[in-house]
């Protein structure tokens, strides 16, 4: 059980690699392989807002 109560939900600013969903979203947002979407989501430590910016620059 969580120590604060009004603390709960999911955590949007976290990519949670290990949830296949998350990481199928992730690639098919950016257009990504599987691979380049590991890849970035290793280099942004899991932030969402770091690794949609390393994925748009990809893409240019």
């Amino acid at each position: 059980m969580a120590d604060n109560k009004k603390a709960t939900g999911r955590d949007r600013t976290r990519v949670a690699t290990n949830q296949p969903y998350e990481l199928y979203y992730f690639k098919q947002k950016h257009g990504l392989t599987v691979e380049q979407a590991k890849d970035i989501i290793k280099r942004a430590g899991n932030s969402r807002d770091k690794a949609n910016e390393l994925a748009k620059a990809l893409q240019k």
